[in-house]
């Protein structure tokens, strides 16, 4: 059974998350999402390595670096495409049906049980979500939905895939090797797809270093920790904590107006957490034994 600790530690990796829409938008030059995620994933992943001192072995490089292009260079990539080519609330709306893709796939690779509770409370979540964000702005446009889906389908396989394969090490060295992987390849992608930095001020380093030792370093570590403790799709569940962090801090900080319908959206998202922390606890014993590592 997980702990209640474990699920307070891991919930807070995606309500820190909320808090990077303020941080880019009010610390960081404008119009750098790709070398954004670069200087986020790939000095934290050095820095750690550092730490830790220890190289992955050969046999796992493929492995490392699917994983890091899944949760940090496809997923980064994919989720600044959808936000640039769809209203906010639209990309976070398709964004949210990651914890049903993670249902679906935990059933497919780890031979999880699918809960009828966990899929409905993911379907509660993602109308939550809709109710939180959507505005009648809201357009659709399909290169958009396809990178918000893709965003969505890179966490959901990474997140199923990292329970999958796990190295016979400590997760914090496990943090380090992904950061530095994702962030590695996602050199290229900067290079290629957008022009040098600027000049950067002393608050855009105060909003890199937090991204990058926040919001990557000691976040990444409590979800992947979160994944080596808990059922998947509780896991998935608690990134819907995300939005609701950032609408609470715009609302906060930046004075943005909530809405009745918004408040009701973080309740039953808040609902839709709770009941699927529930149904993984259902879960039977047999589906928490070790996962035989490949």
């Amino acid at each position: 059974m997980t702990r209640p600790i474990d699920t307070l530690l891991t919930a807070l990796a995606p309500a820190i998350w909320g808090s990077t829409f303020l941080v880019t938008t009010e610390y960081l030059p404008d119009g750098y999402p790709v070398t954004v995620s670069l200087l986020r994933a790939l000095p934290a992943g050095l820095l750690l390595l550092l730490l830790v001192r220890k190289l992955p072995s050969p046999d796992w490089l493929g492995r490392l670096f699917i994983l890091g292009g899944l949760n940090y260079t496809l997923f980064w990539i994919a989720l600044f495409m959808g936000a640039y080519r769809l209203p906010g609330g639209v990309a976070a709306t398709i964004g949210s049906l990651q914890p049903l893709m993670v249902i679906f796939l935990a059933r497919l690779l780890l031979g999880r049980s699918i809960s009828p509770l966990a899929v409905f409370a993911s379907l509660f979540g993602l109308g939550g979500v809709a109710l939180l964000l959507l505005g009648p702005e809201a357009r659709l446009d399909p290169l958009g939905i396809a990178a918000s889906l893709t965003s969505a389908g890179a966490m959901a396989s990474g997140m199923v895939l990292s329970r999958r394969w796990q190295p016979p090490v400590g997760m914090l060295t496990f943090t380090a090797w992904q950061l530095t992987a994702g962030g590695l390849l996602l050199i290229p992608a900067a290079l290629l797809l957008e022009p040098p930095l600027p000049p950067l001020s002393a608050e855009n380093w105060l909003g890199f270093l937090y991204l990058g030792l926040v919001g990557a370093a000691l976040t990444c570590f409590l979800w992947l920790r979160g994944i080596s403790r808990m059922e998947p799709a509780a896991v998935s569940a608690l990134a819907l904590l995300s939005p609701v962090t950032a609408t609470i801090l715009g609302w906060a900080v930046l004075e943005q107006a909530l809405s009745q319908l918004q408040f009701i959206g973080a309740l039953i998202i808040l609902a839709s957490v709770w009941m699927s922390q529930h149904a993984s606890a259902r879960l039977s014993p047999k589906s928490n034994r070790n996962l035989q590592r490949i």
